[in-house]
């Protein structure tokens, strides 16, 4: 995406959750919602056959492994959310306190 980056998404944390593995390793579930302002946007977003999303939930995830020091599951999801930066619940969640 770093041709094509839409302005005006983000991402929201789901669920996250610690569990162990079938194997015994501490291993967590997370789900993230990408926000985008438009369909146009989303499509970026997805890319061909969802490729786009593949590559960013992969890069987040191993990401978030090497921080974290534990197996991540991430599922993502990308969602229109129109004129989402009008929305004060919303934009307060940014802001540093």
């Amino acid at each position: 995406m770093q041709d094509e980056v839409p302005h005006g998404i983000y991402i929201e944390v789901e669920k996250m959750k610690q569990r162990k593995n079938k194997q015994g390793e501490e291993i967590y579930d997370i789900e993230a919602t990408i926000y985008c302002l438009r369909e146009s946007h989303k499509g970026i977003i997805i890319g061909k056959n969802g490729e786009m999303l593949k590559r960013i939930g992969r890069a987040a995830r191993i990401d978030m492994e090497e921080n974290f020091g534990i197996k991540i599951n991430l599922k993502t999801w990308v969602k229109v959310k129109e004129d989402w930066q009008s929305n004060d619940s919303i934009v307060n969640k940014f802001k540093l306190k």
